[in-house]
């Protein structure tokens, strides 16, 4: 017996075992041409959906948002062609499900409406070109502000890593309808205020003078915008000022450059005698009356 005839008999032993239903048949064998049809379209558009990806990179024109607009248009139309291929490969009559196709896409749609809203929201996003990976953001969700970097754009949520490298996933459709700050969106130049106090009897042009030069001295602050040095409020124990200064690697952190810009402050304000204000409190003592109750002794 040739091997063709061997499995031959094995194919339609496998397809023996089963049971009709209407004009289907239902066999051990089906269910694995089937198995194997579902592995081959699973296989066959990861491998695809890669290869697009990598085109994709190599395509030196397009920026990182158009990029990844045509990975997702792309990668979509791949999967839903390996799909089409499958359901052809395992003979599957598509006039067969109108019966039910409208109930069922009815369903699916409202199971999905979020998951579509999500990647509708997304391509807008990519689109306009007003989130792009790499930007840094603060997303204000009326609860808590959440600020860092766009890792990723995903077809259900944005990727945002902050500082202390947490990773929010946030729906793409909270960045439609919430308030967002992008400070990397028209210029990456981002303004840094530092709050100073000093006593009453400073010199002030000369404490102002320090404060440019501990700002200037700082690593990551811009020579261009240049520092500046406001007298903000006459404060109830000192006077008040603010330092202004900007950066342009608003990823790298905000509170740690402000902290540098007053390090080097506080060593310039000790060398040259300038003293930070403490809160005066006034305490008056006064005088307990003769017959005020008094604590019993023992």
């Amino acid at each position: 017996m040739t091997w063709e005839a061997g499995l031959s008999e094995v194919v339609r032993h496998l397809d023996s075992i089963g049971f009709d239903v209407g004009s289907s048949r239902i066999s051990i064998y089906r269910a694995i041409i089937t198995l194997v049809v579902l592995a081959g379209v699973f296989v066959g558009g990861r491998i695809a959906a890669g290869l697009v990806r990598r085109l994709f990179h190599r395509l030196t024109p397009l920026d990182a948002a158009e990029r990844l607009i045509g990975e997702k248009i792309a990668s979509i139309v791949v999967w839903v062609v390996a799909i089409l291929i499958g359901i052809d490969v395992l003979g599957i009559n598509l006039t067969a499900l109108t019966v039910f196709s409208g109930a069922f896409g009815l369903a699916i749609g409202f199971g999905l409406q979020k998951t579509f809203g999500n990647l509708i929201a997304g391509i807008i996003l990519l689109m306009d070109r007003s989130i792009k990976p790499g930007d840094v953001i603060a997303v204000n969700d009326g609860i808590s502000n959440t600020v860092g970097q766009v890792k990723k754009i995903g077809i259900r949520a944005v990727s945002v890593i902050t500082r202390d490298k947490k990773e929010y996933l946030i729906p793409n459709e909270n960045l439609m309808i919430n308030q967002v700050e992008n400070w990397s969106y028209s210029s990456r130049d981002v303004r840094v205020k530092v709050p100073v106090s000093v006593t009453y009897d400073t010199d002030i042009a000369f404490a102002e003078a320090l404060m440019l030069r501990a700002a200037r001295e700082t690593d990551r602050v811009l020579d261009n915008p240049a520092p500046t040095v406001w007298l903000h409020t006459l404060g109830e124990n000192g006077i008040q000022f603010e330092i202004q200064i900007w950066i342009d690697d608003p990823e790298e952190g905000i509170g740690n450059v402000r902290s540098d810009v007053l390090k080097r402050l506080w060593a310039l304000f000790r060398e040259n005698g300038l003293r930070v204000p403490a809160p005066l409190r006034d305490i008056r003592l006064r005088e307990v009356p003769e017959d005020f109750p008094r604590p019993r002794q023992g």
